[in-house]
């Protein structure tokens, strides 16, 4: 059948995308990383099984993610190459978008900054804020250990209970300053702030501090389209908070379909679009 399949493999999560030979995507699957290799292997058999395939209808294996340096040879015998992630997540942000330029921001475990224009791809830099930050911080104060179970306590929370507003430190309007503006995340807790007001706390606190990050990779570029992809940019308290940053700050934020398997998809694409070597291994 030609397939192509894009596979991205991170710190805590392998993703793992299908292309047919007409370029069609054909599905996704994600599995939860113990270990690199193993993910890897449980990724490609749980990806055959939902969609009905076998390893003989598999052209090409497309590798990226921190992952991808445990593999040097080909995979079950199939053609297999790598693809640097950050062209990775360049290219699936562009795709996702259907745009040809704009600043992709990858988040997950931490967070990375691309410039991505159609025939050229910039890796910015990033940050140590992201998906680990959200699960480390939830380990140590709510003692919990699983995104899901954050997010359904985050639900009944205030983030006002725990940081402090602009409005709670000046006596007057600013007009560059909402007063609704957080001054300082986790710089008011009050004494009967609960467990969900902590969540929605930290939560607000990372999302915004990649939302202000990417406000200042925009300062002196004339893009200021940013595609938002990974586990993060899906979470949802995510659109309500960019889009408020990026009406302050001239931006455009957009969260696509498939956010989260963006790199998986970039890896796929940059093969098939001849942007990466074509040759095996």
């Amino acid at each position: 059948m030609g397939i192509v399949l894009g596979i991205d493999i991170g710190g805590s999560m392998t993703k793992i995308v299908g292309f047919s030979q007409h370029n069609n995507l054909l599905g996704e699957q994600q599995v939860k990383a113990t270990d690199q290799i193993t993910s890897m292997y449980g990724a490609i058999g749980n990806f055959l099984r939902k969609y009905h395939l076998s390893l003989n209808d598999i052209d090409k294996i497309v590798l990226t993610g921190v992952g991808a340096s445990f593999f040097d040879d080909d995979i079950y015998g199939i053609s297999t190459l790598k693809v640097d992630e950050f062209i990775a997540i360049g290219y699936g942000g562009l795709y996702l978008a259907q745009t040809d330029e704009a600043f992709i921001v990858s988040m997950g475990t931490g967070t990375a900054f691309v410039r991505a224009e159609k025939n050229h791809i910039t890796h910015l830099g990033g940050s140590g804020v992201g998906g680990g930050t959200l699960l480390g911080l939830s380990s140590i104060m709510l003692n919990k250990h699983d995104i899901d179970a954050v997010l359904d306590l985050a639900e009944n929370g205030y983030a006002e209970k725990v940081d402090l507003l602009v409005k709670d430190i000046i006596s007057r309007d600013i007009p560059s300053l909402p007063p609704n503006l957080t001054a300082s995340n986790f710089g008011n807790v009050k004494s009967n702030a609960s467990e969900a007001d902590i969540a929605i706390g930290i939560i607000n606190m990372i999302i915004q501090t990649v939302g202000m990050l990417a406000a200042f990779v925009s300062k002196n570029d004339t893009i200021k389209c940013f595609i938002m992809t990974g586990t993060l940019s899906t979470l949802p308290q995510a659109k309500e908070i960019f889009d408020a940053i990026g009406e302050m700050h001239g931006i455009k934020f957009i969260i696509p379909y498939n956010a989260v398997f963006a790199t998986a998809i970039g890896a796929a694409v940059s093969y098939m679009n001849g942007v990466v070597d074509r040759s095996p291994g």
